[in-house]
């Protein structure tokens, strides 16, 4: 037994990759989870959530580049390198965008940047804020590949950043669901009889709300905010789970191994997660990949209405919803960028879960 089911692993292994938009949508979310865990090593902004602003440049098209003189802090962080590589640099330097900087003696003297063809204000700063009276290390010209958001912050490092919110929501979000919906679903359809009923009535009333509305309730009751988030999508997507897992314990419960099993005297809790669960997984971890794509939807349906993650955090969602209106005044790639972003990986995760139903239909071994 133990070698046939090592022999079917093997076989759906293999029929997976086969399947090249499973391997390759796979592929793509492994790229995508590294990008999250690590987006503060991509970002060309790497200030925490990626907030630094310029309103003098703010709705630049992809591509622009620009001046940027840094204006160094008196004041030191302490930041160890992990808190900089996963939460972002606490920055308390200046960057101003300029037109054109001179150095007349013991000065710096620049003009700040204004578009439409405007000139800016001349400004001075002294030398001696600048270590060494080095000016020339803080003196860059800084290109923004996605252009900048309305508040003149770098999109492609907002983009980056905001796909940590997007790809670990399916994570947390499919967990909580997983756990409440096997055991929901194992109680009710390994007892039936009454426990069925008020596990049914339960699952009913819950199916029954619309998911956005009932999300909606729980964010407000816990709070808005990053976590509450993935909790509110965690506790309305068992549903799903407890039935599809209730259905196959009924179908399950019948057969001669679990009736062996129970002859030996096994107990209850042994049977169901020793016997009955490691046969039924396969449709559970179909169901828990669309799961991922639709916390992936609600999140940024939940940003986009203003009571997912808030500011300053990024997220695709919320970068939406900044900039919907910009897509009739001739910049549509602000919110046309985070749309697209959401979009490849909703359908990486689906045909992900598609490859896996082929590769774990049992009738096509």
């Amino acid at each position: 037994m133990h070698h046939r089911s090592n022999s079917l692993k093997q076989l759906a292994l293999q029929k997976f990759k086969k399947n090249f938009w499973g391997v390759f949508s796979f592929c793509f979310i492994s790229c995508v989870g590294v990008i999250a865990i690590f987006a503060y090593a991509f970002a060309p902004d790497n200030s925490q959530y990626a907030n630094q602003m310029h309103l003098s440049i703010h709705s630049k098209s992809p591509g622009f580049k620009v001046t940027m003189l840094t204006l160094p802090s008196t004041t030191e962080n302490a930041q160890n390198g992990f808190s900089r590589l996963f939460w972002g640099v606490k920055n308390s330097d200046t960057e101003l965008p300029i037109s054109s900087y001179e150095i007349q003696k013991d000065q710096l003297m620049y003009v700040a940047y204004a578009s439409d063809g405007l000139k800016g204000e001349e400004k001075t700063v002294a030398l001696e804020r600048f270590p060494n009276r080095n000016v020339t290390p803080f003196i860059t010209t800084k290109r923004f590949l996605f252009g900048t958001d309305k508040y003149g912050r770098d999109l492609l490092s907002r983009v980056l950043v905001g796909a940590r919110i997007s790809f670990f929501i399916g994570f947390i979000a499919v967990f909580i669901s997983l756990c409440i919906g096997l055991v929901m679903g194992s109680l009710g359809g390994y007892f039936g009889g009454k426990i069925d009923a008020v596990i049914m009535w339960v699952i009913n009333v819950t199916w029954s709300i619309p998911t956005l509305l009932l999300v909606i309730a729980i964010t407000l009751a816990l709070g808005k905010g990053f976590w509450q988030v993935f909790i509110a999508v965690g506790l309305t997507m068992w549903v799903e789970v407890a039935r599809i897992v209730r259905g196959q314990i009924i179908s399950a419960k019948e057969l001669q191994y679990v009736t062996a099993a129970k002859a030996l005297g096994y107990s209850h809790f042994r049977i169901i997660t020793k016997h009955i669960l490691p046969n039924i997984m396969a449709p559970v971890i179909v169901i828990c990949a669309a799961n991922f794509a639709g916390a992936i939807l609600i999140e940024s349906g939940l940003s986009f209405l203003g009571i997912g993650a808030q500011p300053p955090m990024a997220s695709w969602g919320a970068m939406i919803k900044d900039h919907y209106n910009y897509i009739i005044l001739g910049k549509p790639y602000l919110a046309v960028i985070p749309g697209v972003c959401i979009m490849t990986l909703v359908m990486a995760f689906m045909m992900v879960g598609n490859a896996l139903r082929d590769a774990l239909d049992v009738k096509g071994q």
